[in-house]
């Protein structure tokens, strides 16, 4: 694939000059400039808003095949640039070459090739008969009926900076599939894959206005991705707090919403676990794209009886892990996004010593490899359900550890939380763990793991969002359902 595409928008399948001019997209890892992101005025995301209604009644009567035809040769094509592809990933996110492969192009090639099947899913399902007496509404009668998924219309897709394939392709894959075209604004710190995403689609196939791609540094390009009127619904993945602003927006305007906002997940560690096993879970939130993911398990509510084994084993963990250049097969914790993110984490590891936690380990800024916005791996006990860092999104490396005495207030102060994304509950005893899972307020639930099931449903209760996505449940979310019925 050519780079044509750097510095351009994508608006009604043309490249187009954007009208704000341009902003430099950094290298977390080096500081340096990876490429120039477009700038798109209010009118131009309107205008892109507006190529997507035109394509929509063409694209939505599309046959099932042809739509999975497309994002199954996208994917081909995706697949033939890959390295190239993790190579942008990784410089404009500052995942390891390791993540922007195998959990950002890879798991972004998958959803293209999930949703290429989930193409043809039914979307018809029958409905029992009911039997009515004659009455105001007619004769009496045996009325049939069947429920139809329809796409919604336009979809605007407003994507995280932690993953800049899987996120995106998770919402764009889905929507075309149900026969939806899509305007999507990338979040403003790693767009150039999206771009790149939006080229491998036109070269597959897809009509000219189905997909738009539109991308500012600031706030404007997203509000008027999500206030034009030609936009039907908002999937958005990012903080709760956007999440409110757009979803207040929505509200006047009827639109529907899919929301994968913040988490604070909780990690219950029993007193019969396997604390390997929890290790190695919980050390994800330090391994795993410097702690960026709203699914981390950071709150560790673990028995007293355990407290000082797990805070050990955590600490040996936390110390191996090597922090440095992304591109170094070594290197298992890279920067965080920005250095503004890089420095509200560290306000946060502040907060928490004034709040009156212990800094096991981390807590300082690595002194290497001199440029880039790392954060070591941090882990924070002696806390209380009341401090700040246990009840708020840090969103970095950053664990606290809270001791329970037993399981009900391992529960209770689980559920004491604005979040409920994905808890998770380590027990030797699979049956206990279970029960514990059924009664966390929380969209899922990991027993002794910290895998998913990409077929699952996923999303939160309370703040942490509104809808469920992923496998047949992303077909779901965006569609709307109508009922056909008729006489027998």
């Amino acid at each position: 694939m050519s780079d044509s595409s750097p510095g351009r928008l994508f608006i009604d399948g043309e490249w187009t000059e954007p009208e704000g001019g341009h902003y430099e997209v950094v290298d977390p890892a080096t500081e340096e400039v990876v490429g120039l992101a477009p700038e798109a005025t209010r009118a131009q995301v309107h205008e892109a808003a507006a190529a997507a209604a035109a394509a929509f009644p063409a694209w939505s009567r599309t046959r099932p095949e042809e739509r999975a035809a497309i994002l199954d040769r996208a994917a081909d094509i995706v697949r033939r640039d890959f390295l190239a592809h993790a190579e942008v990933a990784r410089a404009e996110s500052g995942a390891t070459a390791a993540t922007a492969r195998s959990m950002q192009v890879g798991v972004g090639i998958a959803r293209l090739r999930r949703y290429a099947r989930g193409a043809l899913e039914p979307v018809e399902e029958a409905v029992a008969p009911q039997i009515n007496e004659a009455g105001p509404m007619g004769r009496a009668g045996v009325f049939g009926a069947l429920a139809v998924r329809q796409p919604v219309g336009v979809v605007t897709c407003i994507t995280s900076y932690n993953n800049p394939w899987a996120n995106p392709a998770g919402k764009i894959a889905p929507a075309l599939a149900m026969g939806n075209t899509v305007v999507v604004k990338p979040a403003p710190q790693d767009p150039l894959s999206v771009y790149r995403m939006a080229a491998a689609l036109a070269e597959a196939g897809v009509p000219p206005g189905v997909v738009n791609v539109v991308t500012g540094s600031g706030a404007e390009a997203g509000e008027a991705s999500v206030d034009s009127p030609d936009v039907d619904m908002v999937s958005f993945t990012g903080s709760t707090a956007v999440g409110q602003r757009i979803a207040e927006v929505c509200g006047r305007g009827m639109k529907r919403q899919l929301m994968e906002l913040g988490g604070k997940g909780a990690a219950l560690v029993l007193d019969d676990a396997d604390l390997d096993s929890a290790v190695a879970g919980i050390g994800t939130t330090f391994s795993f794209y410097s702690g960026q993911i709203c699914t981390a398990p950071t709150r560790v509510l673990v028995h007293r009886s355990r407290q000082d084994e797990l805070i050990a084993a955590l600490t040996a963990y936390a110390n191996r892990l090597t922090v440095g250049d992304p591109r170094d097969r070594a290197t298992v914790v890279g920067p965080v996004i920005s250095a503004a993110h890089r420095d509200r984490v560290e306000a946060y590891v502040e907060l928490g010593r004034k709040e009156g936690a212990r800094v096991v380990t981390g807590g300082v800024r690595p002194g290497h490899p001199g440029r880039g916005f790392y954060v070591a791996p941090t882990l924070l006990a002696d806390c209380t359900p009341d401090m700040r860092v246990v009840r708020e999104e840090i969103f970095g490396p950053v664990v606290v550890v809270v001791p329970v005495d037993d399981e009900e207030e391992a529960v209770a102060l689980a559920n004491d939380s604005d979040y409920g994304l994905i808890d998770y509950v380590w027990s030797g005893d699979v049956a206990r763990a279970f029960r514990i899972a059924r009664r966390l307020r929380a969209g899922g639930v990991g027993v002794n793991t910290v895998g998913r099931n990409m077929e699952a449903p996923f999303g939160g209760f309370k703040r942490s969002g509104v809808g469920r996505d992923v496998g047949s449940y992303a077909l779901h979310a965006y569609s709307e359902t109508q009922a056909i019925v008729w006489p027998g």
